[in-house]
């Protein structure tokens, strides 16, 4: 007679593999990337990033504690470009600067914490026999693209510290699709583990070309999204559909040629990304429709996001970049990558049965 230990759903035991318990292991760190991308995105908007001019890993997760080492910090700050030339000038005082210290503090001290969560449990793990045949590979690559946004974080914000006023956009859009991309590996990884728990059969999803086609088409909006926050694009209009009440704004200058605005101009890229978000709308669409015979959730999450991350972006504009909705269209874009990578993991079943 069959004992429960010969069932794929049995309590796992030392020195076997334990799916379950590392796929929802990395769902919790899928949620501390969430986590990271709007506190990232707060970061952004209130111009915090520059604040620490130094990388200390350890001992920088130590806030200054004393009037001697806040004077420190800030005598640093002082001589960044954006001090000198827009927050000197504009009356910055102590107070002011440890407004935005807190917030790049808690981005990074946040971004230690997902690291020590990750490698930690992964090294238990591994110890431990626990993690299925196949595997390896990548949680390990999990792994380095986690370290190596972190890594991405500090050169986008050594590019502010010299000449410019502000970190470049296209280090920060490496950084940002970074952390998404990784949210959306842990995910489906985690669907892979959780697929195997319940069926015993190490079958992994895969990538349909619907599916890549549009990933892309996503890539592209959430890459215009990124410049449009990097180069401060989405304060160049507050109409909407229109851009100062034309279809075509005219602060384009092409006095550079074509790649140049198309890579550097904001009022060009604003445009791009208020436009090309309906190729996205219609390519996520398709996508939901076809998950919606195989999983009805997963096609209701990628409409509910989608639907919300348009009419915050009307409203973003329409506000004048209010902060508060600014940070929730970027927190509903990265929801919208999490609901896409489901969609995809639930064709991708699909496309293997």
């Amino acid at each position: 007679m069959d004992t429960a230990l010969d069932t794929p759903l049995a309590p796992a035991l030392d020195n076997a593999p334990r799916p379950l318990a590392i796929a929802r292991w990395l769902l919790l760190i899928a949620s501390m990337v969430l986590l990271m991308v709007v506190v990232g995105g707060i970061t952004r908007l209130t111009e915090s990033g520059l604040s620490i001019t130094e990388w200390e890993l350890v001992a920088g997760a130590i806030p200054p504690l004393t009037n001697a080492d806040w004077q420190h910090a800030f005598a640093l700050y002082q001589a960044t470009p954006e001090y000198q030339r827009i927050n000197g000038p504009a009356g910055m005082d102590l107070a002011a600067f440890q407004q935005i210290y807190f917030w790049e503090w808690a981005h990074r001290v946040l971004g230690r914490v997902i690291g020590l969560a990750f490698a930690l449990p992964l090294a238990w793990f591994a110890w431990k026999r626990a993690i299925p045949e196949g595997y390896g590979w990548r949680l390990t690559a999990l792994l380095a693209l986690i370290a190596g946004q972190g890594a991405l974080g500090w050169y986008m914000v050594q590019s502010g510290l010299v000449l410019r006023t502000d970190v470049s956009h296209f280090r920060l859009s490496a950084h940002l699709l970074t952390a998404l991309f990784a949210l959306a590996g842990l995910i489906w990884t985690a669907l892979d583990l959780r697929l195997l728990a319940r069926t015993g059969e190490a079958q992994t999803a895969r990538l349909t070309p619907l599916v890549l086609g549009a990933a892309l088409i996503l890539l592209i909006q959430l890459l215009l999204g990124a410049w449009v926050a990097g180069l401060n694009a989405g304060y160049v209009a507050s109409d909407w559909p229109l851009m100062q009440g034309r279809l075509v704004p005219d602060g384009i200058d092409g006095s550079r040629g074509a790649w140049f605005a198309l890579t550097h101009d904001p009022f060009l890229i604003h445009f791009l990304h208020r436009w090309w978000a309906w190729v996205a709308v219609a390519a996520l669409i398709v996508v939901a429709r076809r998950v919606k015979p195989l999983d009805r959730r997963a096609s209701i999450a990628i409409h509910a996001a989608l639907g919300t991350q348009i009419l915050l972006g009307i409203a973003t504009v329409m506000s004048g970049m209010s902060i508060g909705l600014a940070v929730a269209h970027q927190a509903v874009g990265a929801l919208l990558v999490a609901a896409f990578a489901w969609g995809e993991h639930v064709l991708g079943r699909q496309h293997d049965a």
